[in-house]
């Protein structure tokens, strides 16, 4: 019977699941949509049962379109935001919000309820912080938990276990209280170098009641990603249509993922040391690997062994990317107009814009229908180079226009500003070298080659896309099969099963254009700071 690997993605709005071959041939697909709550304060919540729920749908249903037996499923892997879950005795869900309701137990990454709490673990300056850039996010585990127990002291002393979604799905089908490396790392604060939690810091920001229990609330067994955890436990084998005993592996950040299932492909174009992913969604991450660790200020890690063993990542990103465009260019007066075309036309608004500028000429044109517009799209924040959760988008040129080429050129102006905020990750790491001469693109928002080529000329790189078209399921798939044993490793596996496509070169005809567009995005970045200061 021929082997085929499970990869299970949950992102922040869908649960999916793909079927590949030995290979890396994906043979189906199938998503299934899960809630979000959200509630003034910065709170976005979600359900680990509705999460469970969609996980099982969209498995049923991608196995049944692959059209092989359940039991060639030889291994699965998973990856999900790194939101966290909160489980009461027996695994119960239990509230994290004013809701009280105790299905909403997720405290979902974007949530930025904890925005106090983490300014106030940065002030302590303790060690730890140098492995997360220098300054912790409020996406991050440790400021939630301090929330957690300041406003729902209930919850958190009710706890039975705080867990990484990606650990929640893992435990959900093996029984396995072990976590992954990438999780605890990236967002945990857990010292993997080191092998250990910092007792020291737990105590110091608030959190002394998970050293003094010895951690056992958020993990004393981390092991790497693809590491075979167990077979799916005959529950969680019904639920998903599978095979009791199926191997499931260590799980990663669906960000990782991506990383997993790109920076290794086969491939002319760079190396796993000088090809950064960038993985563009709703948010975007980026990840470099180096060989020492490298500490760049406002870029996450130096995390050891997170997403290719023996390896250091440095991972940066932003917060809002593909939803920042999404919020920007619904502004617009003709939004609703353009809305309805693209409903029409089978494809997203942003899809539709991107193949309206493709009509107007493309990139290669983007200084004539973009003219004097700028845009900052941090609505949510900065998240690297600058660690600034405070940071808010900035408009600056723009005139009363409200015609569908006024729209296409506000949405050509944000995905500039997205390509210049990577192009400040990129130099920032160059700065303490780290050198990456090939951004490698993945997500959905990074599929049309208008904003590849555009991501190229605003960061000055090569932009390489795999030829893979789910390469976040494909970097589970591939935990998946090292967990089988079907690959030796992460390593082999990588490049057994991706292959990098299409690349674009800068245009040399546009690099003036965005130097000085670049000047610009920094200037209004400056300002924007200094609005803020006067109060």
């Amino acid at each position: 019977m021929a082997n085929h690997f499970l990869g299970i993605d949950v992102g922040t709005g869908s649960a999916r699941a793909g079927v590949f071959d030995e290979r890396g041939t994906l043979l189906a697909s199938a998503k299934a949509d899960i809630a979000l709550w959200y509630e003034a304060g910065g709170i976005v919540e979600q359900s680990s049962n509705d999460i469970w729920r969609a996980v099982c749908a969209c498995v049923r249903e991608a196995v049944l379109q692959a059209g092989i037996p359940p039991a060639s499923i030889a291994g699965i892997g998973f990856d999900a935001t790194c939101s966290l879950v909160v489980l009461g005795p027996g695994g119960q869900p239990l509230p994290v919000g004013p809701s009280g309701d105790p299905e909403r137990n997720i405290i979902v990454w974007m949530d930025h309820r904890a925005t106090e709490q983490a300014r106030r673990i940065n002030s302590t300056g303790e060690t730890v912080l140098n492995y997360v850039g220098g300054a912790i996010s409020p996406e991050m585990e440790t400021p939630k938990l301090l929330w957690l127990a300041e406003n729902m002291p209930e919850t958190f002393a009710a706890a039975w276990q705080f867990m990484d979604l990606a650990d929640f799905l893992t435990w959900k089908a093996t029984e396995s209280l072990s976590r992954s490396v990438c999780t605890v790392t990236c967002k945990w604060t857990y010292l993997a170098h080191e092998k250990r939690w910092d007792a020291d810091y737990f105590r110091t920001v608030g959190l002394g009641a998970l050293a003094d229990e010895g951690f056992r609330r958020i993990g004393t067994e981390i092991v790497p990603g693809g590491t075979l955890l167990s077979g799916l436990t005959s529950q969680a084998a019904a639920d998903l249509g599978l095979e009791p005993g199926t191997p499931v592996a260590a799980g990663l950040i669906d960000a990782h993922a991506g990383g997993v299932g790109t920076v290794g492909a086969r491939g002319d174009v760079g190396n796993v040391l000088t090809r950064m992913a960038y993985v563009f969604g709703t948010s975007a991450c980026t990840m470099s690997t180096t060989t020492e660790p490298a500490f760049v200020q406002g870029v996450w890690g130096p995390y050891h062994s997170a997403m290719l063993p023996d390896l250091w990542l440095n991972e940066g990103g932003q917060s809002a990317a593909g939803a920042a465009i999404d919020h920007l260019v619904r502004m617009h007066p003709a939004s609703e107009q353009a809305a309805k075309m693209a409903r029409d036309g089978g494809v997203s608004l942003s899809q539709w814009l991107s193949l309206e500028a493709e009509k107007r000429g493309g990139a290669s044109v983007a200084p004539d229908l973009i003219g004097d517009l700028h845009v900052v799209p941090e609505f949510l924040g900065n998240r690297a180079p600058f660690a600034d959760p405070d940071a808010r988008g900035v408009i600056a040129g723009l005139g009363m226009e409200t015609d569908l080429d006024s729209l296409v050129a506000l949405y050509l102006a944000g995905i500039c500003g997205l390509g210049y905020g990577a192009r400040q990750i990129v130099q920032a790491q160059h700065e303490k070298n780290v050198l990456i001469d090939t951004i490698v693109v993945s997500g959905g928002a990074g599929q049309s080659a208008l904003v590849r080529q555009l991501l190229a000329d605003t960061t000055g790189k090569v932009v390489a896309a795999p030829t893979s078209q789910e390469p976040v399921l494909l970097g589970s798939a591939i935990l998946g099969a090292v967990a089988a044993g079907h690959y030796s490793d992460i390593a082999e596996a990588m490049s057994s099963m991706s292959e990098m496509g299409e690349t674009y070169q800068p245009n040399p005809a546009s690099v003036g254009w965005h130097e000085k567009r670049f000047k610009a995005f920094e200037m209004l970045q400056q300002v924007a700071r200094s609005i803020r200061s006067i109060g």
